[in-house]
């Protein structure tokens, strides 16, 4: 039987995104693809033609590390006519402040979590790799023995002719003027040479990204900025390392205390500079490809803002006092407001992907995650923290992401702490509640463009007296012993919790049933009134979400998801046929969480609706009024306390919030923040997805189980956890408790048993109720069983903790249930 054929794939960009792709795709058995390329094969002109090709596996995204561990692995096999195409010198990261130290320790933990070989050095063995670094200014070093140098136009090259071996053609020369679509998606790519027709076309045009995604009217949020690069004189000390194939022997060298790196060409010093002021760039201002003095992305070297970065050189390594700069440069890179890359379908115009915002280092990574994406539906490494859409309509705007472009430019080398927000611009989005949040002295982080509280200075004088253990420097940032008073309050009497930022949809019509219980793991074919926990899954069974969805009308559903990528994935799809009505209800309305023993107490007196257990039981949602407020509220706590999420218009918000505050004094009523809210969350063992849980994992080993209906009917990924409901765990996502109370880790950090590392922390804070240290981690299944006895590295030492049984506080849920 002949095979059908396979797509149209037009690809947009033959640098080293655009080359690993057709690669990949035609390695798949997708051959039918096309890369066109407005310069010459295969310095094209672009970011990939002129990039020093540093491949640091190490990041603190797992994906990331991901894509980079397997473009390293790739290249290293990769050669074109003899010539390797990565060069595995290693990598060394210098300490030259007891930040920094601190930070490379904290790196190796990441690296050991995400699998990668790495290792702690004295001054003494840095020198030893380095012999010209001046051995008093440094503290230590963090080797990556197996990180290493890409040649991004070999490995382009190499990569296009295994693709063209395949059927792939390549084309230069061809200047992309416009896409053509057709019953609603694309149907051809038109260059100055002609139009290709196209099933599918994939934007991997680096810088020029945005210039191609408005040809379809989709915003591509990138900044392209340009980054110093320049080499030295010829060095004595360099001379006869190199070699015809090799030109760097010594391990890649990064100052990121001075926002430097260095790398070796043969005789001479490649230096890269992080430390200048931003600068943008204008597609408009760019000569075409024929114009350029040099090439496109290679902008004229500006020596003043690179005269600090030579003296910081100069004095890492002296021996550079007898060389000068000979050439340099200012190329032009992608940057995205949150470092992150650009990767997916629009959901406008269907056939259009997007890989954008892509170095060197993570190339080959990104094509076999888009590759899989394209053919199977879905990728073996999770993606939502790069996929185009996860962005609210507030971080699209063009001063919004320059703004935070800019800045993600200037933090590259920062010691950036994970609870650490982003300063400008803000406010962006903030409840009805905010001017009494601020009255109350609410420390804000921010997330999703809004303001949300994480401690009050109000609550200060209940946290006197307090008997918390001491934590480090590192762990207390961003942290405050009111958060313990605050989770106090919230056991002991009532809180407020502003719950406006969590994202919530409006699903209605005639089909919205039919089409809810399609797309998740729930039963919610029940009666109104009804608040079901659920998820969403892709088709391997892998959880993309987890939701509560209340039934508040026979086709009237308000639907709790994690993000604007559920938003997505729910629109994408709803049937066309008017059936399903799908609104994000968010910005027009407000949350507050009211929990506590004394919730009920507080609510009761201010509504004539029957807020009694009997009235209105657990996971049971009403409409009612409060305070002459209408509102919907929801009989569920993230917190593991009586109490409701209580909704309404935003309009409304103030006045609901001032009359629970005023109703609430002789109760002991605080406002409480985040900080509280997620040590309260995790004494229940209640999972935050994309941290705890993501595609990667599926409901039985993540704990979640219990969310998915089997017996239901079908429903997208049922066919997948009927194969794995019977299957033995290969790893399970658990809680530890350490021995010390003292020991307060972040999250991200490996765990050890017998001297191996074995899995790594997702969650973690103090958990004040139970008086331990809690820590979420995915191990094996064998080092899972409650007791087993582990330790988690932070900081380079080991803490010793034991795996736990769950939840850890209130298993009868007693109190949630009165």
């Amino acid at each position: 039987m002949t095979p059908p054929p396979t797509p149209r794939v037009i690809i947009i960009g033959a640098g080293i995104v655009g080359c690993s792709l057709a690669d990949e795709l035609t390695e798949r058995g997708w051959t039918n693809v096309t890369v066109v390329d407005q310069g010459p094969l295969f310095a094209t002109g672009g970011s990939s033609s002129h990039a020093p090709g540093l491949v640091f596996r190490t990041n603190a995204a797992k994906t990331l590390t991901e894509f980079a561990d397997y473009t390293a692995r790739k290249f290293g096999g990769l050669d074109l006519d003899g010539q390797p195409c990565f060069q595995q010198v290693g990598g060394l990261e210098l300490a030259t402040t007891a930040a920094r130290w601190d930070d490379l320790q904290r790196k190796h933990g990441l690296a050991t979590s995400w699998g990668i070989r790495s290792e702690l050095l004295t001054p003494r063995e840095c020198v030893r790799l380095w012999p010209t670094i001046d051995r008093d200014q440094v503290l230590g070093g963090f080797h990556t023995p197996e990180d290493g140098l890409a040649k991004a136009l070999r490995a382009c090259e190499a990569q296009a002719r295994r693709a063209i071996a395949r059927g792939a053609v390549f084309l230069a020369h061809h200047e992309v003027l416009g896409i053509e679509q057709r019953g609603g998606r694309v149907s051809s790519v038109v260059t100055d040479r002609g139009a290709f027709p196209a099933d599918i076309v994939v934007s991997a045009a680096g810088l020029w990204g945005p210039k191609i995604g408005r040809m379809v009217g989709v915003d591509v949020p990138l900044l392209p900025m340009a980054h110093q690069y320049a080499k030295t004189t010829p060095l004595a000390e360099l001379g006869g390392l190199g070699d015809e194939l090799h030109d760097a022997r010594r391990p890649i060298l990064r100052h990121q205390d001075a926002d430097l790196y260095f790398r070796e060409h043969f005789d001479r010093l490649g230096i890269g500079s992080y430390a200048h002021r931003p600068m943008p760039v204008d597609l408009a201002e760019l000569p075409s490809v024929a114009e350029a003095q040099v090439m496109p992305s290679m902008l004229e070297f500006t020596e003043a803002d690179f005269a600090p970065s030579w003296q910081r050189a100069l004095e890492l390594l002296p021996a550079l006092r007898d060389a000068k700069v000979e050439e340099g440069f200012n190329g032009i890179m992608s940057f995205t407001t949150d470092g992150m890359p650009l990767l997916g379908e629009s959901r406008q115009v269907p056939g259009f992907w997007l890989a954008e915002a892509v170095w060197v280092t993570h190339s080959a990574g990104v094509a076999r995650a888009l590759a899989q994406w394209l053919i199977d539906g879905r990728s073996t490494t999770d993606l939502h923290e790069c996929d185009v859409h996860r962005f609210e309509q507030v971080q699209l705007g063009a001063d919004y992401v320059r703004e935070r472009a800019a800045q993600a430019f200037v933090e590259v080398y920062d010691v950036l702490h994970p609870l650490q927000p982003a300063e400008h611009p803000r406010p962006l989005r903030t409840s009805p509640f905010y001017p009494r949040q601020q009255q109350l002295g609410a420390f804000f982080l921010e997330a999703g463009g809004w303001e949300r509280p994480q401690f009050y200075e109000s609550n200060a004088p209940l946290a006197d007296g307090l008997a918390l253990p001491p934590r480090g420097a590192w762990a207390a940032r961003y942290w405050s012993p009111i958060a313990a008073a605050e989770a106090k309050a919230t056991r002991e009497r009532v809180a407020l919790y502003d719950m406006t930022p969590l994202k919530r949809l409006e699903i209605s019509g005639h089909g919205a049933l039919e089409f809810l219980q399609r797309m998740t793991t729930g039963q919610l074919d029940r009666k109104p009134g009804a608040v079901s926990y659920a998820l969403l899954l892709d088709e391997a069974g892998g959880v993309r979400s987890d939701l509560t969805v209340a039934r508040l009308e026979h086709d009237h559903f308000q639907v709790g998801v994690n993000g604007n990528l559920d938003l997505d994935w729910f629109r994408r799809h709803a049937p066309d046929d008017g059936s399903v009505v799908i609104r994000d209800m968010t910005a027009g309305t407000c949350c507050v969480g009211v929990w506590g023993p004394r919730a009920r107490d507080l609510v009761q007196p201010l509504t004539r609706e029957d807020f009694s257990h009997r009235g209105l039981g657990y996971f049971k949602a009403r409409r009612a009024t409060i305070a002459g407020v209408p509102v919907t509220a929801m009989r569920v706590s993230y917190v593991g306390e009586l109490g409701w999420e209580i909704y309404a218009d935003a309009d409304g918000g103030l006045r609901l919030w001032d009359a629970l505050w005023e109703a609430g004094q002789e109760l002991g009523v605080v406002a409480a923040g985040r900080s509280a809210f997620n040590s309260l969350r995790l004494e229940k063992g209640y999972r935050a997805w994309g941290i705890d849980m993501t595609t990667e994992h599926n409901p039985y080993e993540a704990g979640v189980g219990f969310a998915v209906q089997l017996d239901k009917g079908d429903f997208v990924g049922r066919r997948a956890l009927t194969e794995l409901a019977d299957q033995p765990l290969r790893r399970k996502l658990v809680p530890l408790l350490f021995e010390h109370p003292e020991h307060v880790v972040l999250g991200k950090e490996p765990v050890y048993c017998a001297d191996s590392a074995i899995g790594y922390v997702t969650s973690a804070a103090y958990g004040y109720t139970i008086d331990r240290s809690i820590a979420y981690a995915w191990l094996p299944a064998h080092a899972a069983a409650p007791g087993t006895r582990v330790a988690v590295e932070y900081f380079a030492e080991r803490l010793p903790a034991t795996v736990a049984a769950e939840p850890l506080f209130d298993p009868e849920m007693a109190r949630i249930r009165r």
